[in-house]
C-alpha cells in the first residue's frame, strides 16, 4: 500500500476524495436525523431526501462520463469541490431561515446532480496514474477508506447533530468540499491524463456527439461479456445500497430500540466501518490466492445470508455483530470488482464506461429509496425488505456462477492471444 502513497498526485486526489466522501456522510446523516426528529410521524420524508442523494443520475447522465472524457479532468473534479460548497452554504442559509423543506430538497438535488461529476473524472485520473498491477490494491485502499469514513461519519453526524444542529453538520459539509477543491488544484496531472482525447471546447459539444459518445460506452460494454455481466450486477448493489441507506435506521427507530435508535445508529456506522477495515486486509489476501470472480461470487452468496440473518434478529447487538460480518464480507467484493474494471477497460474509454456504472447503480437505487418512501410502513414490512434483498444476492451469485468463469476464461484467452501478437510483431 505504502508504494501508492509514493505517487504525491495519487496521494493528494485520495485525501480529496476522503474530505469530500467524509463531509457528504456526516451531513447526510445528520440531516436524516434532523428530519426524523422534525417530522417523527412521517418517515418517508428521510428516504426521500436519501433518494435525492442518487435520483440527479436521471438527469446527467448522458453527460457524466462524455465530459470525463473530453474535458480536463483535474477542473471538473475541481469545480465539482466550489460548486458543492456554494450549493451548501445555500441549504445553511434555507436551514437557517426555516424555509419550506422541498427548498431545501431542491438544494439537495443540485448538490448531488454535481456530486455525480467528480467520481468518473477522479477514477479516470486515478487510472492513468498508477500501473495496472496497482489497481487492485488501490481498490482495497478505496474499501479501507469507505470503512473509515462510515466508522466516523456516521457518528459524527450523530455527535454533531445532537451537538451544534443540522447547520454545523451542513457548514462541515461545505469546508468538506472547500478542502477537496483545494486538494484537487494542488495536483499536478500530466496532460494525457486529463485530457486522453486532446482539448476540446465546450462551444464545440452538441447532443449529437454526446449521445454519440454515450452509445459508444453502451457498445465498448456490450461488446465485452465479462464487461457487461460485470455492468449489470451494479443494478443490484444499487438495490442493496438504496436499503441499506435507510433500513438500519428505520430498523432501530421502529423495531430493536426506538427509544435509542440515534446511540445504536451510530454503533451501527462504527461496526460497518471496522467490518470494512479489517475485510480490506482479509480481501487484500484473497485477491492473492483466489481468482477474482471466485471472490465476488462467494460474497455475494455470504452476504445474501447473513441479511436474512439480519431480518430475523431481535437484538440491536446482535443486529451490530451481524452488520460488521457483513461488512468483512462486502469488502472483498467490492474490491473484487473495483480492481477488474480497470483491467478490462483502456484508459481514454473509462469515462464513457463510468457513464453507465453511475445510472445503473442509481436507478436501482433510486428505485428502492423510492419503494420504501411510498410502501413502508404501510404495506412493506422490514422483514419482507430484508428477505427481498436476501433472494436477489442468491439469484444474482447464481447468474455469476453459471456465467462469470466462462466469460473470465475467455477473456484470459483473449488477452494471451493478443499479448502473443504483439510480442511476435516486435
Amino acid at each position: 500500500m505504502m508504494e501508492l502513497f509514493r505517487n504525491r498526485a495519487f496521494t493528494r486526489l485520495f485525501f480529496a476524495t476522503v474530505s469530500s466522501q467524509l463531509s457528504s456522510t456526516i451531513g447526510a446523516m445528520a440531516f436524516a436525523f434532523y428530519l426524523l426528529d422534525r417530522f417523527s410521524s412521517q418517515p418517508a420524508y428521510a428516504s426521500i431526501a436519501e433518494m435525492l442523494y442518487s435520483a440527479p443520475t436521471v438527469l446527467v447522465f448522458l453527460f457524466i462520463g462524455v465530459f470525463a472524457d473530453r474535458f480536463d479532468r483535474k477542473r471538473i473534479a475541481e469545480n465539482t469541490g466550489w460548486i458543492r460548497a456554494v450549493l451548501s452554504i445555500l441549504m445553511l442559509a434555507a436551514l437557517a431561515a426555516n424555509v419550506w423543506i422541498p427548498i431545501v430538497f431542491l438544494l439537495l438535488f443540485l448538490r448531488s446532480a454535481v456530486t455525480k461529476f467528480y467520481f468518473p473524472a477522479e477514477s479516470a485520473m486515478i487510472q492513468g496514474l498508477l500501473r495496472e498491477d496497482q489497481y487492485v490494491k488501490a481498490a482495497g485502499l478505496n474499501q479501507s477508506l469507505n470503512g473509515v469514513f462510515t466508522l466516523f461519519g456516521t457518528g459524527l453526524g450523530a455527535l454533531v447533530y445532537h451537538s451544534v444542529g443540522v447547520l454545523g453538520a451542513v457548514t462541515i459539509d461545505a469546508i468538506g468540499f472547500l478542502i477537496t477543491a483545494l486538494l484537487v488544484r494542488s495536483v499536478s496531472v500530466p496532460v494525457q491524463v486529463r485530457l486522453p482525447n486532446g482539448p476540446t471546447s465546450f462551444s464545440s459539444l452538441k447532443m449529437k456527439s454526446i449521445w454519440g459518445d454515450f452509445r459508444d460506452g453502451f457498445h465498448y460494454i456490450v461488446s465485452n461479456k465479462l464487461l457487461l455481466s460485470l455492468i449489470s450486477g451494479f443494478v443490484l448493489f444499487g438495490l442493496i445500497g438504496g436499503s441499506f441507506t435507510m433500513l438500519p435506521m428505520l430498523t432501530m427507530k421502529y423495531d430493536l430500540a426506538p427509544d435509542k435508535y440515534p446511540f445504536f445508529v451510530s454503533l451501527y456506522s462504527v461496526f460497518l466501518g471496522a467490518g470494512f477495515v479489517v475485510g480490506s486486509a482479509l480481501g487484500s489476501k484473497l485477491v492473492e490466492k483466489f481468482k477474482l470472480y471466485q471472490i465476488l461470487i462467494s460474497s455475494l452468496f455470504l452476504t445474501g445470508f447473513l441479511i436474512l440473518l439480519l431480518g430475523f434478529t431481535s437484538s440491536p447487538w446482535a443486529y451490530l455483530v451481524l452488520a460488521f460480518v457483513t461488512a468483512c464480507i462486502l469488502a472483498p467484493l467490492n474490491m473484487a470488482i473495483g480492481g477488474w474494471l480497470p483491467k478490462l477497460v483502456e484508459p481514454h474509454k473509462m469515462g464513457r464506461v463510468s457513464a453507465w456504472i453511475d445510472p445503473v447503480m442509481m436507478a436501482g437505487q433510486t428505485l428502492m429509496l423510492g419503494l420504501i418512501a411510498w410502501l413502508y410502513p404501510s404495506s412493506f414490512t422490514l422483514l419482507g425488505l430484508y428477505i427481498f434483498i436476501a433472494v436477489l444476492l442468491f439469484l444474482t451469485s447464481l447468474i455469476y456462477v453459471l456465467t462469470l468463469p466462462r466469460f473470465a476464461r475467455q477473456e484470459e484467452s483473449a488477452q494471451g492471444q493478443t499479448k502473443q501478437g504483439v510480442s511476435l510483431g516486435a
